[in-house]
C-alpha cells in the first residue's frame, strides 16, 4: 500500500511544484526523481519495480537509462574435444555494466540520430565497454555473445521501456529489476531532448543491497572466505553423520 501511495502521490507533488510560486520547473528545464532510492534484497526477493517520475518546462522527448556497477567479465567459447565440451577460447571485457535498461516516450530513432547515440553512449551497441586486444572480428563475436547472455539473464533489457507523459510536462516510467539483479550502486540518467539535441540531463543514484540474514551470510562468505568454506564442509560432514546415525537405527 505504501508503494502504491508513493506512485500516486509523486506526479501530484510535481504538479503542485510546477504550479507554485517558486515554479522550479520553470527554473530548471528538467526535474526527476525515483520513488525509492534503495532496493533491499531479502531472502524472498523476486524482483521489483521502481517508479521514475519528473517534469519538464515544455515539450520535448525523454530518454531514461539505467546502468549497474561496472565489472570485468570473461567470455568463453566452448569446443568439443574427444566428445567432451571444454572451454577453448576466452576474451575478457572490462567495465561491463552489471545491468542496463533504457526507456523513452517514443522510438529513439525518431528524435536522435546515430551520431548522438554514439556520443551519449545510448543503446547496447554503444556501451562503453573496454575491448580486449584481439582480432576485431573475434572481439565482435564475443561481444555479441556477452550481450546475448546478459539478455538471457534479464540483466540487459531486450526492448526499450515506455515513458508516459501526463499532459505536456509530467512524465513517468516503471523501471523493472529482476530477482537476480546484482547488488551495488546504480545510476539512473534522464535526458531531455529537443530538436535532436540534449538540452538538460539529470543523474539520480540508486542502491541495491542485501539485508537480513542472507546479507550477513553473503558478507561473511566474501570477507572470511576460508572460514566460510571450512564451516560449510564441517556442516555438511555433521549433517551426513547425523543422517547416518538416523538411518542406522532404522
Amino acid at each position: 500500500m505504501r508503494r502504491s501511495a508513493i506512485r500516486l502521490a509523486a506526479p501530484i507533488v510535481l504538479l503542485l511544484l510546477a504550479g507554485s510560486g517558486a515554479r522550479p520547473a520553470a527554473a530548471e528545464p528538467l526535474i526527476a526523481d525515483l520513488s525509492n532510492h534503495l532496493i533491499a534484497i531479502t531472502t524472498g526477493f523476486s524482483g521489483t519495480d521502481v517508479l521514475m517520475f519528473g517534469a519538464t518546462d515544455g515539450p520535448g522527448d525523454i530518454l531514461v537509462t539505467v546502468r549497474g556497477p561496472a565489472t570485468d567479465i570473461a567470455v568463453r567459447r566452448k569446443a568439443r574435444v574427444f566428445g567432451v565440451w571444454v572451454n577453448r577460447d576466452t576474451l575478457e571485457f572490462g567495465s561491463v555494466p552489471a545491468y542496463y535498461a533504457i526507456a523513452s516516450n517514443r522510438p529513439i530513432e525518431q528524435f536522435l540520430d546515430p551520431t548522438m547515440l554514439v556520443r551519449q553512449r545510448i543503446g547496447l551497441d554503444n556501451l562503453m565497454i573496454s575491448l580486449p586486444d584481439a582480432d576485431p572480428a573475434e572481439v565482435e563475436t564475443f561481444r555479441r555473445a556477452l550481450i546475448r547472455t546478459k539478455q538471457q539473464q534479464a540483466l540487459f533489457a531486450e526492448s526499450v521501456g515506455k515513458v508516459s507523459f501526463l499532459g505536456n510536462q509530467l512524465f513517468r516510467t516503471e523501471l523493472h529489476f529482476p530477482s537476480n539483479v546484482p547488488v551495488g550502486s546504480y545510476l539512473v540518467e534522464v535526458l531531455l531532448i529537443r530538436d535532436g539535441a540534449v538540452v538538460s540531463a539529470q543523474t539520480t543514484p540508486l542502491v541495491i543491497s542485501k539485508i537480513g540474514v542472507g546479507a550477513e551470510i553473503f558478507r561473511f562468505a566474501h570477507v572470511y572466505s576460508f572460514g566460510y568454506g571450512a564451516g560449510a564442509i564441517l556442516g555438511a560432514l555433521l549433517l551426513g553423520w547425523i543422517a547416518y546415525l538416523g538411518f542406522r537405527r532404522l
